[in-house]
């Protein structure tokens, strides 16, 4: 059902369904490969967003969390989760083109043209950013600013560097909203990516999972094992209930 004032669903249903519309579902290496290569060339300030589970049950109980995903310019499926889901709506998933693989990757294709680092504290910031000028983008500029400052801020220091390639590291439900903001308020070309926990990745403050368990969609259990406290109603409370959200669109789908 649609809010005629506000033209967007009133139900987790409704925004689910149009998120799925809108996820880009790679199907092989090589159009992955052509994906990066577009995404690298920006011809005006646009954002790159990820939807995991978690991202979809954030969307389920806060609209303005779903209008910052769907004003995205591109979305990519992220996690094992969202493969199960589109299994189960019987539409073929695609390539997991989760954020934490895939922006390192950016950030390599950028490399001679500025990159800025928006997220996450010190001491990891820092050690973030010499990782990128050392290994990632050796011939870039890079700048950096923690990620609890207000919108205006990020948007003075992209104004005055002009990076072609912006990583925010804050965490959902915030950096997609600091990301819609800067693309409406930025007037040179540049990608914008909603990046989660990759700063810390980056910065050496979150290990990764074995790579076996990456291969198996079980990254999260090894997050989970880290920091159970933080994560416990991320992953024990919200992963069951987006399996229980997906099994009731798929079912309803089918009818």
């Amino acid at each position: 059902m649609l809010n005629p004032a506000a033209g967007r669903p009133t139900d987790w249903r409704g925004r689910w369904s149009l998120l799925l519309e809108k996820i880009e579902r790679v199907q092989s290496p090589a159009q992955g490969q052509a994906l990066l290569a577009e995404l690298s060339q920006p011809r005006a300030p646009s954002v790159l967003a990820f939807a995991n589970a978690h991202a979809m049950n954030s969307m389920a109980v806060s609209a303005p969390f779903f209008d910052a995903m769907q004003s995205a310019d591109r979305v990519l499926r992220d996690g094992s989760g969202m493969a199960t889901l589109f299994k189960l709506l019987r539409m073929e998933p695609g390539l997991n083109l989760n954020g934490t693989d895939l922006i390192p990757q950016l950030i390599r294709a950028f490399d001679g043209r500025g990159i800025a680092l928006f997220g996450t504290r010190e001491p990891y910031l820092e050690k973030a950013s010499q990782r990128v000028r050392e290994e990632l983008a050796p011939h870039s500029e890079v700048i950096q600013a923690h990620g609890f400052l207000d919108v205006h801020a990020y948007a003075l220091l992209a104004a005055e560097h002009r990076p072609a390639l912006i990583v925010l590291g804050m965490g959902m439900p915030r950096q997609e909203e600091v990301a819609a903001q800067l693309r409406s308020v930025l007037g040179f070309p540049c990608l914008i990516v909603c990046g989660g926990a990759i700063i810390d990745f980056l910065g050496g403050k979150t290990p990764r999972a074995p790579l076996w368990m990456r291969r198996a969609g079980l990254e999260w259990v090894f997050r989970l094992a880290l920091e159970p406290r933080r994560l416990f109603q991320r992953y024990v409370v919200g992963n069951p209930l987006f399996l229980t959200r997906a099994l009731r669109l798929a079912s309803n789908s089918r009818r």
